[in-house]
């Protein structure tokens, strides 16, 4: 039978670092282990209250708002948090007092679900535990390697997410297709649809209705079979890179969703590429708070530089490289 445990009633006070968060999330993360449902329940009941009122969940925190926790009882096993280890110390390329830059593996999720029991972020929770706020500026796919953005100030998230939105920050990739790429520089602006398959899985394609999507697409080398290109997103929709570059005839190496599955496995089995060819290779952007110019680099990880060298034993046009 397990023990339970009963919480007082607190009030806290929400500094600036709390502040644009919808409550339903804050009470998520300072009720940990409690549902959802639960959370919505005491919100619509008046248990928890801002500045002595009422708040529908959708409600956004501000600076010195006052937040009524009432007493929550629940299973201990329940509260506590979900085992995540500790794990090597992820790569940092930046770090300041607001923002947090690492360059992911591939095979590691950013974040749990989805058949994930914890990610990039949580990891990095249990690794720093003396930062109040860790949240994930934006995201990269499981088996993309690079950049990736974490906010250590709820100030700094907010105007990065403003940011991505309007374009101003510059992500550019580092991918290898199947297939002859012919132009130097092309745009690709196909509008992407999500949905789901039969099976549940999320997928997105080309679509008329869908979301605007902006690639620019460089050639950096050519091989007879493939070509390694350079992509800057002027968008970030789910699987932009893959979608448009598939649509367009080449699709990457080692996608499993979208790739040429015969391809990957023989890749897989004679030059041993065991991952999708694709890695955040660069971040340019101003400092959210400050304004200072960012610019951030990581090279190629090793597998992806093995496998280049084996094509790279057929004859190669070469059109520049920058990493």
């Amino acid at each position: 039978m397990s023990q339970s445990k009963a919480v007082e009633v607190r009030h806290v006070e929400i500094d600036s670092e709390a502040e644009g968060q919808r409550i339903d999330n804050f009470l998520v993360r300072e009720l940990k282990g409690v549902p959802k449902s639960h959370i919505y329940r005491l919100l619509r009941s008046g248990q928890v209250r801002v500045n002595g009122k009422r708040v529908a969940q959708t409600y956004r925190l501000l600076a010195g708002d006052t937040v009524r926790i009432p007493p929550v009882r629940t299973s201990q096993r329940a509260s506590e948090e979900k085992h995540v280890p500790v794990g090597k110390p992820l790569p940092v390329v930046f770090e300041d007092d607001a923002l947090l830059i690492i360059d992911k593996p591939a095979g590691q999720a950013v974040h749990g679900g989805s058949g994930v029991s914890y990610g990039v972020i949580e990891q990095l929770r249990v690794q720093r535990p003396d930062v109040r706020l860790l949240e994930l500026a934006h995201r990269l796919d499981r088996e993309t390697s690079g950049l990736l953005i974490v906010a250590k100030k709820r100030s700094a998230l907010a105007a990065l997410h403003d940011m991505m939105r309007e374009g101003r920050v510059d992500k550019h990739y580092i991918t290898m297709v199947s297939g002859h790429w012919r132009n130097e520089r092309q745009h690709i602006r196909q509008p992407l649809f999500k949905y789901l398959t039969s099976e549940g899985e999320r997928r997105v394609r080309v679509q008329p209705d869908g979301k605007v999507a902006h690639s620019i697409v460089t050639l950096r080398r050519r091989w007879p079979s493939f070509s390694e290109l350079g992509v800057e997103l002027k968008t970030g929709r789910t699987h932009q890179i893959r979608v448009h570059l598939t649509h367009a005839g080449f699709p990457l190496l080692g996608d499993d969703k979208y790739g040429d599955f015969s391809l990957n496995k023989a890749l897989a089995r004679d030059a041993n590429l065991q991952r999708m060819f694709l890695h955040a290779a660069r971040l340019s952007f101003n400092h959210p708070l400050s304004g200072e110019l960012i610019s951030v680099e990581a090279p190629l990880p090793p597998e992806l530089v093995a496998f280049r060298q084996w094509v790279g034993e057929q004859e190669v046009q070469d059109f520049g490289e920058t990493l």
